[in-house]
Formats: C-alpha cells, structure tokens, sequence
C-alpha cells in the first residue's frame, strides 16, 4: 500500500490518476478504475450536453460506490461550449473531486470550491503551477513534453518539470506524461510527486470504450509513433502518428494556417477511429508512452500490477542496493 497526500486527498487507495480524455473518459473506464481502487475522471465534454454528463455520471455510481471525479477542460474554441451549465450539472451531481485543464478556471474554481468540491488543475509548465495554486485548486497534474494531448511549448520533459514544479509548488503534485508501470510509479515518487496520471495507458485496457483494433495498434507502436501538430499556430498538440497526422505536419511546414487543416483535424473524424477502428480515419491522442504498452489487461489488473511493481522495486532492488552498499563498507 502506497499513502501520499494525494491519496488522503482524493479519498483513494492508490497513487493512480486516470485523467480527462475526449471520447474515452466515459463510464464503464471511470468505475473500473475506481473499483479498482484508483481515481478515475468523467470527461464532461465527451457528452454532448449538461443533461446528458448528469446521466453519465448517475450511470457511474450505478457501476461504483467508490470516489471518481469529472475532467472539464476549458480551451479556446471556435463555438464554447456552456461550460457554467456543465459545472452546474458536476455541482448538482454531487462530485467531490474535479479535474480542470486549459485557459483561466479561477471563475470555475472559486465555483466549485464554494461547493466544497476539491480541484485537480493541469499544467505543462511550473509557473502555471503556481498560478493555479494561487488560484486555490487543491492539487496539481503536472504534465511533460511526453503525455497525449497539449504538451505546453516549453518542451520540457517530465525528469525536469515534475522535481522543477515539487521544488516550488507545496500543494500535492500528480506527475503526467509519459507513465505507464511501476517503474514510473516509483520515478514520479522520488521526483517529489505524490502519484501518477495516465491517459494513454488506460485507453489499452478492457474496459476502455474505444476500438479493440486501436488498443492493438498503440500496443504494436513503440515511443516514435506520436507526432506533434498545430506547432506553428503555438497550440502543440501530440497525436498518434498516421496518414492524417503526418500531411498536417507536412501541411504546417509549408505555411498552412488552420482553415486549411480544419477539416483534416475535426473532432467527429477524431470519434470515428475509436468507433470505427481504421487508425487513418482521422487524428486521436496517444503519448510516447505507447512504447511501454505491451498488453491490453483489466484496469483491475493494471492497477495491482502497477503497485506490485512498485513496491517490488521499494522494497527489493533499491533495499538491496543500499544493504549491498552497507556490506561493503563494513567490510
């Protein structure tokens, strides 16, 4: 059993974060994760409205009695969603723990923790860190150059910014990017995190909703099959690499602005490869963790594999390097 101040937090058992993710963060993922022991987060905008996350979260507590939260991402986009109405229905819904991303949440923070609810905010970066944490969020994810979606543009990698942002940062501290097994587990915690967040990781499990054949093609892509987009426009996002990816990229270098690549970008086609299962049918999200991604278990199993993991590497190798070390200096 590993306790850190997230855990107590968060009211969970294991250091494991299951975050936000557009079109996988539904339902029968989250109360896996949570029965699992874990904490799993709801992706609000993954349902087309207010009404229907309400629904999505009442069908959650019908498959757990354990603690999971909601991910509301705040970014800039062409028509906003009524984000007031979806922090309504999480308010209404009786969640305790929220998962924020994106451009300034203060109004959503000051919100929700008028209702008591705990906040999780993300950053790529350790001065949004401490902006957030002025701000008054509980906890934060912090997410390097390796993890699926938006990276930041300060490029730096999580062995820098996870013990950058504990050096400064005094709230808990979630390490994001790039993790995936024990190993990982155990990296963050001795960089000053007090757990570990996964998204693609969790995408390759049983119970994830998406396509068996995309959970079989991040489990054959090794770390090189990601590509990072919208680089030129200062909005990076890091993609699973196909046909589609690659010509924007291609598209990009040659000055495209983004009505060019708007329709090659689209959200519906996005959906459509977790639905379908044809990889080329439009861009999805996936970090260079994948090549770290071997199989396709129970989120159940992951969990426990990844906190065996861990504890093996605690309790054995590190002990045996230090008692090794104490032998020889007696002798």
């Amino acid at each position: 059993m590993i306790k850190t101040r997230f855990t107590e937090l968060a009211g969970v058992e294991h250091p494991i974060v299951q975050g936000g993710m557009q079109w996988v963060g539904r339902a029968e993922l989250v109360a896996a994760v949570a029965n699992a022991g874990a904490l799993g987060f709801i992706t609000a905008l993954t349902q087309p409205t207010p009404h229907a996350l309400a629904r999505e979260i009442a069908r959650c507590r019908d498959l757990t009695d354990k603690p999971f939260g909601v991910n509301l991402t705040i970014l800039p986009t062409i028509k906003p969603p009524p984000y007031a109405e979806y922090r309504k229905a999480i308010i209404d819904s009786g969640i305790r723990i929220v998962e924020t991303a994106g451009n300034k949440p203060q109004e959503h923070v000051d919100e929700f923790k008028k209702h008591g609810i705990k906040v999780v905010h993300k950053c790529t970066s350790v001065r949004h860190a401490l902006s957030a944490e002025r701000m008054g969020v509980d906890a934060i994810s912090i997410d390097g150059f390796e993890c699926a979606g938006h990276p930041g543009e300060d490029d730096t990698p999580g062995l820098i910014l996870i013990p950058a942002a504990a050096d400064k940062v005094k709230i808990p501290l979630i390490a994001s990017g790039g993790f995936g097994d024990g190993r990982g587990l155990v990296a963050a915690l001795a960089l000053g995190a007090e757990g570990i967040n996964m998204g693609t990781r969790f995408m390759c499990t049983k119970e994830s909703p998406i396509h068996q054949l995309i959970k079989e093609k991040i489990v054959a892509n090794d770390e090189r099959e990601t590509e990072l987009i919208f680089r030129t426009m200062r909005n990076t996002s890091r993609v699973a690499r196909n046909a589609v990816s690659t010509k924007v990229v291609a598209m990009e270098k040659e000055g495209a602005k983004f009505e060019d690549i708007r329709d090659l970008v689209a959200g519906a086609r996005g959906k459509m490869v977790y639905a379908t299962g044809d990889a080329d049918e439009g861009i999805w999200s996936a970090g260079q963790v994948q090549g770290l991604i071997h199989d396709i278990p129970s989120c159940a199993e992951l969990i426990s594999r990844i906190i065996r993991e861990a504890e093996a590497i605690m309790r054995e190798r590190f002990e045996t390097m230090m008692s090794g070390g104490k032998r020889q200096a007696a002798e």
